[in-house]
């Protein structure tokens, strides 16, 4: 027996149930960190233009035009997935961000709690950071970025910053200087990512590991 043939775009369009207005609600999430970026909408040929350029397009309410994520900004979003809900009427995008998602200049529209805690979520704000880190060693430009000084250094040098970052967070936490513990823990942190650009490592397969672990 032959294996089924892929649906088509269109078909995979077909599928999705867009409202009165001909558009559906695209949630867009970032691929390493899990973070929601953005509520997007989507019609029909912006689903088709995404499904087959693999960049994010949505429809724009208040141009009434259609939109390329980051065609003049330049944070665009290469999509790894577009997921359909249970009711077939709500998208979820699953996107790798380059720079920022919100117009704001915040790597994402979701910033503005309305409760007391506006502490961000440890793993997106680390996700954040990777991101940084990332653009900083394509840029390779050693004179404007110490990441990129660094990165350049080679994993040994990267290695030996790591260790006196953390030499330094174990000094300030046997000093009972907890302000400094904290200043020392992000300066850690900011080196530890660097180290897993240095060795090919996800921030996601961390915060995977860790999950794993939970019982």
């Amino acid at each position: 027996m032959s294996p089924e043939a892929p649906a088509s775009v269109g078909e995979l369009a077909a599928r999705v149930r867009f409202d009165q207005q001909g558009l559906a609600p695209a949630v867009v999430q970032d691929a390493h960190t899990g973070r929601v970026l953005m509520l997007a909408w989507m019609s029909r040929e912006a689903l088709l233009r995404t499904l087959d350029t693999g960049q994010g397009w949505y429809w724009s309410r208040s141009r009434g035009e259609l939109w390329h994520k980051g065609a003049t900004s330049g944070n665009t979003q290469d999509v790894r997935a577009v997921i359909l809900d249970c009711d077939a009427d709500t998208l979820l995008v699953v996107v790798d961000q380059t720079g920022v998602a919100c117009h704001t200049g915040q790597p994402t529209c979701f910033f503005a709690p309305l409760g007391d805690d506006d502490a961000p979520e440890p793993f997106a704000a680390l996700g954040d950071l990777a991101g940084v880190v990332a653009e900083r060693a394509a840029s390779g430009d050693r004179e404007a970025s110490y990441t990129a000084r660094l990165l350049g250094g080679g994993i040994d040098q990267v290695c030996k910053k790591v260790g006196e970052e953390a030499t330094e967070v174990v000094i300030a936490a046997k000093g009972r200087e907890r302000e400094e513990v904290v200043y020392e823990s992000a300066d850690l942190l900011y080196h530890l990512t660097v180290l897993w650009q240095a060795a090919g490592v996800d921030v996601d397969e961390v915060a995977a590991e860790l999950a794993s672990r939970r019982s």
